[in-house]
């Protein structure tokens, strides 16, 4: 394996202090399971192109377009169309699903998400992500496998616990609850409606949700590695710089829901939140809503 010139070493997961840290497996853990029946690889990618210029190998594609979304109302999919899909994809009821892909895994942590409103628990993450197994020099093929169809079943979604919506949001502003904007700074400011060198998207006012903290999400990552921060990094990201308390309900949001997953992710997973909540209606949505009140700097 080449690894390339003066790649950053990643502190063993096992050492970082997380409250559950067997959510997270290692580049090197996969590569080992890569002929493992019991292990599903799934690549999950903001840039859709990307698996077929090459991806791990065994790896199957999740299009969080066409398979995850709706394709009429603003909503995921059912129980129904998810189970097919991941039978489809070779998913049975002892299978782990391990999920990957670019901008350090924020949409793999965004399908992660959406798989958790379906109760699925045997979920991992692969720390690093797609641009870590790369930079390892590892394989990365574009034959598309070919997997026995699974005999996953799968509960009805159940969002209750995991995701906000905007009269639940406008509550806990109301009631001053603590509440993450993970956007860039120039979105939270209004200063843009849409993702530093990105084309807008529609908002109609720029802003922030009234009380919100600024933490974006990408601080939740090692920019060298491109793993996730140790467990004290963020404590001293999330409850010493921003006062956020594990016992509180927290709603995290962004655009449309996932950059913020990866937060959700850090916050419940790493540090052991017991209640956060994912406003996938974000800005597009508040940023668009007649009546909503809004705050700039």
């Amino acid at each position: 394996m080449a690894r390339s010139p003066g790649l950053a070493a990643v502190t063993p997961i096992e050492s970082r202090g997380y409250a559950h840290p067997e959510v997270l497996v290692s580049t090197d853990w996969v590569a080992a399971h890569l002929d493992d029946p019991a292990v599903r690889i799934m690549e999950s990618d903001e840039d859709l192109l990307l698996y077929d210029v090459g991806h791990i190998p065994g790896a199957v594609k999740i299009d969080w377009v066409t398979e995850l979304n709706d394709p009429l109302v603003r909503d995921y999919v059912g129980r129904e169309r998810l189970e097919t899909l991941l039978r489809e994809k070779g998913v049975n009821g002892d299978t782990t699903i391990v999920l990957y892909g670019d901008r350090n895994n924020w949409w793999a942590t965004y399908t992660f998400w959406v798989f958790r409103l379906f109760g699925l628990t045997r979920l991992r993450i692969m720390d690093g992500g797609r641009a870590r197994w790369e930079e390892e020099g590892r394989p990365l093929v574009t034959d598309r496998p070919e997997h026995p169809r699974g005999n996953v079943t799968v509960g009805p979604r159940d969002d209750r616990a995991l995701r906000a919506f905007r009269d639940e949001v406008l509550a806990h502003v109301n009631r001053q609850g603590p509440l993450v904007d993970v956007r860039s700074p120039e979105e939270f400011r209004g200063e843009r409606l849409h993702m530093p060198e990105y084309p807008s998207e529609g908002a109609l006012r720029g802003g922030h949700i009234p009380g919100a903290r600024s933490i974006p999400w990408g601080k939740a990552v090692d920019p060298a590695t491109h793993a996730f921060r140790s467990a004290d990094e963020l404590r001293a990201l999330y409850q010493r710089d921003n006062s956020l308390r594990p016992a509180d309900e927290t709603i995290v949001y962004c655009r449309i829901g996932e950059r913020s997953s990866h937060t959700w992710f850090a916050l419940t997973y790493l540090l052991g939140f017991g209640n956060v909540r994912n406003y996938d209606g974000s800005w597009t949505e508040w940023g668009n809503a007649v009546g909503l009140p809004i705050e700039r700097p």
